[in-house]
């Protein structure tokens, strides 16, 4: 190539870089790799050391969430031949980078590409957004990608005809059923999208056409396998989902949830995205009186309000009769962040204010996860504040249990061709499975089993040894579950460490004969 073609090839990229799409091209890669560096340093948490774990064997769906996140996991493990957290947690990263793209897609189309940008770079300073849904293995990564392209889809849809309309029709379908795959509670942002085609004037003329609905009958026949595990396993899964939010009344709980959702968010940005969402709300929905430049500006704000709110009215009411957990409404929050994007395109030069507000956040979301990272990896903050006692390490659910294989090799157990490990709740069952790798086979015998409880039966085991390993005192598991066993005694006590100093202590019991169960022993 002659010079002045690189030349004028090197101008062009460097022309194409200051642009919103170059600059979010570059905020994608340096984002994903910060975040291939984020994940190595990190062990797998208790919900991602589940999920790994359990979800070895593959199924149509599982007892926690529709299957994507679980087929993911275990699609990566095989390709990559191993089950490093780096490994898992790839797809994941991969997935959140086109989220990101997405999201500045879906708000360039609204509001311009300027504020696209912005979007993208708020939804990445977001720490459940950029941190947990970004980078760990859980069902929010496949759910927030899948929301977004089903949105980006809607948009060009209604502003569409004759063959593209039936196109973009088809392909929010698709999307919106893949987002029923990742998490069931996308189904609250497709009833969102419906609300807003029975009020938003414009875009009621497509309720009278076949395209809605049969996009709607395609995310049905997606989620259809999903349907059918749960009829095959008593509804297990959306029994256990919808259950969730039951006991008794709480009359703070919404103020708790939303102040958990908001430091999830950061405080900061909260405010002024739940304020972008009020400011929509007093708009309306556009009238069709209005002049076009305006119609056409209401449309997107009411369009984001409508696909927003039912997930962040939602589980605000159920935060009063039960317990909920801070990053369920993130999809709300999510499609409020391209009106909150829309504002910092319209004041960033203006205001030093929001510069300040923007470069700090920034700065104090880069910190924080260099602070976790570094303590993970080399738990430097006993030198600080003096060595945590067991059980009190803050970061000991980033920590994998690997050290505790070497401790049970140490005592001969794994060496036996029959034994059978145990743990007493689903979560440390994960915790355990994933540090054995699978062998020797992990069992729950306490109450809560979720995914055990359909594909590591307690009767599958019925005359095998036990190896129970529990925070619980040794005392009470002999108490309560004397009666599986022949016999039920104590062997000894093992840490867990972390980065060579001790994280958490479990105690070992060993079972002889196992019994077979009665049903409320394991039962879901």
């Amino acid at each position: 190539m002659p010079f002045h073609t690189r030349s004028q090839a090197t101008r062009r990229a460097a022309a194409w870089l200051k642009t919103p799409a170059g600059r979010v091209a570059v905020l994608v890669l340096a984002t994903f790799f910060a975040r291939v560096l984020f994940a190595s340093a990190l062990g797998l948490g208790v919900d991602e050391s589940y999920m790994v774990a359990a979800g070895r064997k593959l199924q149509l769906s599982y007892f926690d969430h529709p299957p994507i996140a679980w087929w993911l996991t275990r699609a990566a493990a095989h390709w990559s031949g191993g089950e490093s957290a780096l490994a898992v947690r790839l797809p994941f990263i991969v997935l959140f980078a086109l989220t990101t793209f997405l999201l500045y897609r879906v708000t360039a189309a609204l509001f311009g590409a300027r504020a696209g940008w912005w979007a993208a770079v708020l939804l990445n300073i977001a720490p459940v957004f950029g941190i947990s849904s970004g980078s760990w293995v859980l069902p929010d990564g496949p759910l927030l990608a899948a929301l977004l392209a089903a949105v980006l889809c809607l948009i060009r849809a209604l502003h569409s005809q004759h063959r593209p309309a039936w196109t973009w029709w088809l392909g929010a379908g698709l999307c919106a059923g893949l987002a029923l795959d990742a998490k069931y509670s996308a189904v609250l942002t497709i009833l969102g999208a419906a609300a807003f085609l029975l009020t938003e004037p414009g875009s009621r003329r497509w309720l009278a056409r076949p395209h809605p609905y049969v996009a709607g009958l395609i995310a049905l026949a997606i989620f259809l396998p999903v349907l059918i595990w749960n009829d095959e396993h008593e509804w297990v899964s959306l029994l256990f989902q919808g259950g969730r939010t039951s006991g008794s009344f709480r009359p703070l709980g919404p103020i708790v949830t939303l102040a958990g959702e908001a430091a999830f968010l950061l405080p900061w940005v909260w405010v002024p995205l739940v304020g972008c969402g009020f400011i929509a709300l007093r708009r309306g929905p556009p009238s069709l009186t209005l002049p076009r430049s305006r119609e056409r500006e209401g449309w997107g704000h009411w369009l984001l309000l409508c696909l927003a709110a039912p997930p962040l009215i939602l589980f605000t009411m159920a935060a009063l009769w039960g317990n909920v957990l801070f990053h369920w409404a993130s999809p709300g929050y999510l499609l409020l962040l391209p009106l909150l994007g829309d504002a910092v395109a319209r004041h960033w030069r203006a205001s030093r204010a929001v510069r300040v507000w923007l470069v700090s956040s920034a700065a104090f979301v880069v910190l924080g996860a260099a602070v976790l990272a570094t303590e993970v990896k080399f738990n430097w903050l006993p030198v600080v504040t003096g060595d945590f006692p067991p059980r009190k390490d803050p970061v000991a659910d980033l920590v994998d249990w690997t050290s505790l294989r070497q401790n049970l090799a140490t005592l001969g157990v794994l060496d036996e061709p029959r034994l059978v490990v145990a743990a007493m709740r689903w979560s440390d069952a994960g915790k355990l499975d994933y540090a054995l790798g699978g062998a020797p086979p992990v069992i729950c015998l306490g109450p809560d089993c979720r995914q055990y409880s359909l594909t590591a039966r307690h009767d599958d085991y019925v005359g095998a040894d036990v190896l129970i390993v529990t925070r619980t005192s040794p005392e009470k598991i002999i108490g309560q579950y004397w009666f599986l066993f022949d016999s039920l005694e104590e062997i000894a006590a093992a840490d867990v460490l972390h980065a060579g100093r001790p994280a958490l202590r479990l105690n070992l019991l060993r079972g002889h004969r196992l019994h077979r169960a009665a049903d409320e022993c394991c039962a879901s």
